[in-house]
């Protein structure tokens, strides 16, 4: 991927990502499936103005879901997602979490 504001879809905010902000400093964002951690390094860096220390990213299966409506059942897929675990350097923070 040479674009890097695409690499970024949206910020992951649950109680466990604000658990590791707090305890470790890493930020949670889902991203492009097809974007590796060098890509996800130089994005967060551009977009944030941070340093970034370490990105772990995984692959989590989109789950098969069927429905049963007037004209029969149908099933299909949720689609498959991938998340980046981002640790800032010590005193960084990105202000999109603060926020919420």
């Amino acid at each position: 991927m040479k674009d890097l504001t695409k690499v970024i879809l949206k910020p992951v905010i649950t109680e466990r990502s604000n658990e590791l902000k707090q305890a470790h400093n890493k930020f949670v964002f889902e991203v492009h499936p097809k974007a590796n951690k060098r890509e996800i390094k130089l994005a967060i860096e551009k977009l944030f103005n941070v340093t970034v220390e370490d990105v772990t990213t995984s692959l989590q299966k989109g789950k098969p879901k069927t429905t049963q409506m007037r004209g029969g059942r149908f099933t299909g897929k949720r689609p498959d997602r991938k998340k980046a675990f981002v640790r800032l350097a010590k005193g960084q923070n990105i202000d999109i979490f603060d926020q919420v």
